[in-house]
């Protein structure tokens, strides 16, 4: 499969879902699919067989309205994320909730809800990351060595939730 088949596999997964529930933010969904195709293809470290893999790469949707985006990516790699899950879109005690929920979703990092939040849970991550590397890791011995993503909207950075979080690492040692 291309990139671009990939990217649009994304698109009517996401456009799909909706439709059928409703309900539902398909914009982001459809924007962001080449970014997300690439990301998780070429640069994000995941395992969907060990979805809680302790050196696996963090991926926050901070926009979690736009959460076909991420259940579609999930279904797509491999998770335990099939699609009679994605069918069930926005449905009482689905694994595909509006809002992505961490403890529900096989491969969802965090909960996502107002807008900004996962900004905040991101860099948060990011700085146990480091906490943690600098704790355990020795010269040729990396064994913490994951990173964390974050995708967000507009929205995130209006938010103050989110403005706190991206002056710390700037307004500290962190950013060396």
């Amino acid at each position: 499969m291309s990139r671009r088949e990939l990217a649009n596999a994304i698109r009517a997964l996401s456009m799909d879902a909706v439709q059928k529930a409703n309900s539902g933010h398909p914009g982001a969904p459809m924007g962001m699919a080449d970014i997300a195709e690439v990301l998780w293809n070429d640069f994000l470290k995941h395992n969907p067989q060990n979805p809680d893999w302790v050196d696996r790469d963090r991926f926050i949707l901070s926009n979690g309205h736009a959460s076909m985006l991420l259940y579609s990516l999930l279904h797509l790699t491999g998770y335990d994320l099939p699609l009679s899950e994605l069918k069930q879109f926005r449905q009482l005690h689905s694994k595909t909730p509006g809002h992505p929920e961490h403890g529900y979703t096989p491969g969802v990092e965090t909960t996502t809800g107002p807008l900004g939040q996962g900004l905040a849970n991101a860099v948060g991550m990011a700085i146990a990351e480091r906490t943690l590397a600098a704790q355990f890791n020795r010269p040729g011995h990396e064994i913490i060595d994951h990173h964390t993503w974050v995708f967000m909207g507009d929205g995130c950075l209006m938010e103050g939730i989110s403005h706190e979080p991206v002056r710390w690492p700037a307004r500290s040692d962190w950013a060396s």
